[in-house]
């Protein structure tokens, strides 16, 4: 599916939110990799799993078809400096939620970017019938647990000793859903 832009400022800083596009491809594989060595609260280390610019357009692709799949990017003059992705499944049981993920480069933590990546994602959720929002997130992420809460998600389990950090410790993670009654 795809959104209207929307134009954002927070502590002088213009940004927009809009739908991916395959032009994003190439700037997604490197923005991806650069982010997962930026912090530990993603799944994976620097270059794992890697997504070339090829597979980034394909995902766009099925995301843009799909009407359960919602793919955002955060635009800073051109750049992309961030994305949230709303995953939904084809199998019927299964079609009423959908996975939610984001992340902003580390460069610009702190003007709101991936709060207004989660409102987008949100306010589409609810505009097309998506009944349940799923997420996970690291124990350790205090942050993004507490903006979760604030904006309706619940913790749903945990699954301990998930993952393993740079720090040799192993650390749960958390499984929040929001569920849109309307």
């Amino acid at each position: 599916m795809m959104i209207t832009p929307k134009e954002f400022y927070s502590n002088n800083l213009s940004f927009c939110i809009r739908s991916a596009s395959e032009k994003d491809a190439k700037s997604l594989s490197e923005v991806r990799v650069q982010i997962d060595g930026e912090t530990e609260n993603m799944d994976r280390e620097k270059g794992e799993g890697y997504i070339d610019e090829k597979g980034f357009r394909q995902i766009i692709k099925q995301d843009t078809e799909n009407w359960n799949h919602l793919f955002l990017v955060a635009d800073v003059d051109g750049k992309v400096v961030g994305f949230s992705r709303c995953e939904g499944s084809q199998l019927r049981r299964s079609s009423h939620k959908v996975e939610f993920g984001v992340c902003v480069l580390k460069d610009y933590w702190g003007h709101s970017i991936g709060t207004k990546l989660l409102e987008e994602s949100l306010l589409w959720a609810d505009a097309n019938g998506i009944k349940k929002v799923a997420l996970n997130v690291l124990e350790t992420n205090e942050k993004a647990r507490i903006l979760y809460e604030k904006y309706g998600f619940e913790v749903e389990g945990v699954l301990k000793k998930d993952k393993l950090l740079s720090d040799g410790h192993y650390y749960n993670t958390i499984l929040m859903g929001r569920f849109n009654e309307n």
